[in-house]
């Protein structure tokens, strides 16, 4: 049984989004009416996915993310009447998973949920003991979530380490933007292919001296390329 926490100030949305996922079945669904009891709750509870909506009373969508980011790593879903790709890139960069524009189908959002969840879980999966790269002085360390720049800690978002360890364990191998948005993001993505080179812009910066083993290959894509011997 999945748990799922649904943080919005529309009790009207919070019914239709809990009879849904209740409905199906898998999920164990708890309530916020704001920002601040959203954050409260994570504090006492640990959640597969949030489900924020991002105007909200007390303390916005926004806010309540990154408070709830700095208290551990849970999936995000945004929710918003408004859909301009500010609004969306900037969730991006504050280490949101998924955007959804009200109005909604809640069948829409019950499967980008079962996504994101699923996605979360494999990639757990698959951490080991043993899957960490060293390419230099750029240390990785996957089953921690850690990545080291010349012996110093980097603070990146959610989205920048995933896309770190999947360059990572794709080293020297050319890749899409449509294949890191189907396997990074886990689904084809509603919109364009700029998330992808705001995520790699932000990316390069936490990576420092080291930007440049993302090369950019023109029409295409990138690659995370390095020393085989590194």
């Amino acid at each position: 049984m999945y748990k799922i926490l649904i943080a919005d100030d529309e009790e009207k949305i919070r019914t239709v989004l809990k009879e849904y996922a209740e409905f199906i079945g898998s999920y164990e669904v708890y309530e916020a009416k704001d920002g601040m009891e959203a954050v409260n709750l994570c504090k006492t509870q640990d959640f597969d996915i949030v489900v924020l909506d991002i105007m909200m009373p007390k303390l916005d969508g926004y806010s309540a993310c990154k408070e709830i980011k700095k208290l551990k790593d849970v999936p995000v879903l945004m929710l918003s009447a408004r859909g301009e790709e500010y609004d969306k890139l900037f969730g991006f960069e504050i280490g949101i998973d998924d955007y959804v524009v009200k109005p909604f189908s809640p069948k829409e959002v019950m499967a980008r949920i079962n996504v994101i969840i699923k996605r979360n879980s494999k990639g757990k999966s698959h951490q080991t003991e043993s899957e960490t790269y060293t390419f230099g002085g750029l240390y990785i360390d996957i089953p921690a979530r850690n990545v080291y720049v010349d012996d110093k800690k980097a603070d990146m978002t959610p989205k920048e380490y995933d896309l770190l360890f999947y360059f990572a364990r794709n080293k020297n191998i050319a890749l899409s933007r449509e294949k890191l948005l189907t396997d990074v993001w886990g689904y084809d993505f509603y919109g364009d292919d700029r998330t992808v080179d705001t995520h790699i812009k932000m990316l390069r910066n936490s990576l420092g001296a080291y930007r440049d083993y993302i090369v950019t290959l023109r029409s295409l894509g990138y690659k995370f390329e390095v020393n085989e011997n590194a």
